[in-house]
């Protein structure tokens, strides 16, 4: 069965673009093409997609808003935003909202496919520069908040490989554990860090780890 995506894009060229690669490829459908956020906001739940190729720079409510609308609507809904931004504030802002994975623009369309492949089966696929910055902020600790329980060494990698977008499965193989252990690790840090979903708790940790600005 096709993988339904949907594209929220404000350049009509790029749009078409990214229409046409997905609808040319076996095993992917483009199920609906929105110019803005508020026209995202109307069209996307009645049409739930599986995956939205979401823009951030976009006219009136911006992608990074968009996505923090639609995801209390649609829980099961995987977001890639797809962007020239690089900044750290950028991919945190759109990881707190509810995205997924955080491509840049002139990621080659195979690559695009295979995040739209990655993220519909659970991971979070990040472009290369992108990873670089979320791997370059684990250099330092994260500082626990007032009161937290700290995580655990086993947690906080967990937390680290939850970051750089490895499956369940993955970070069980990764770390010669096994699939329940991983789980019951993942619910520990949810409950320590106070937050209810993976992306949740990467988003967290990131603007933890950040420096002051």
């Amino acid at each position: 069965m096709s993988i339904k995506v949907s594209i929220v894009e404000d350049d009509a060229q790029v749009r078409a673009s990214l229409a046409k690669l997905i609808d040319g490829t076996p095993g992917f459908v483009c199920v609906s093409q929105h110019g803005s956020g508020e026209e995202a906001l109307q069209g996307i739940p009645k049409i739930r997609p599986e995956v939205l190729l979401m823009d951030i720079n976009l006219p009136g409510i911006n992608g990074v808003e968009c996505v923090r609308r639609l995801k209390p609507q649609m829980a099961g809904i995987q977001i890639i935003m797809l962007t020239v931004y690089q900044n750290t504030d950028h991919i945190f802002n759109a990881l707190a909202a509810g995205a997924t994975g955080y491509m840049l623009k002139q990621t080659p369309p195979a690559e695009l496919l295979t995040a739209i492949r990655d993220v519909h089966g659970g991971g979070s696929p990040m472009s290369s520069h992108i990873a670089r910055k979320i791997v370059q902020s684990f250099q330092k600790p994260a500082p626990s908040a007032a009161g937290a329980d700290p995580l655990s060494p086993r947690e906080a990698q967990v937390l680290d490989l939850l970051a750089k977008g490895f499956l369940y499965k993955e970070i069980a193989e990764q770390m010669k554990v096994s699939y329940a252990t991983v789980h019951t690790h993942i619910r520990h840090i949810y409950e320590k860090l106070h937050v209810r979903s993976r992306t949740e708790a990467v988003a967290k940790h990131l603007k933890q780890a950040m420096p002051n600005s």
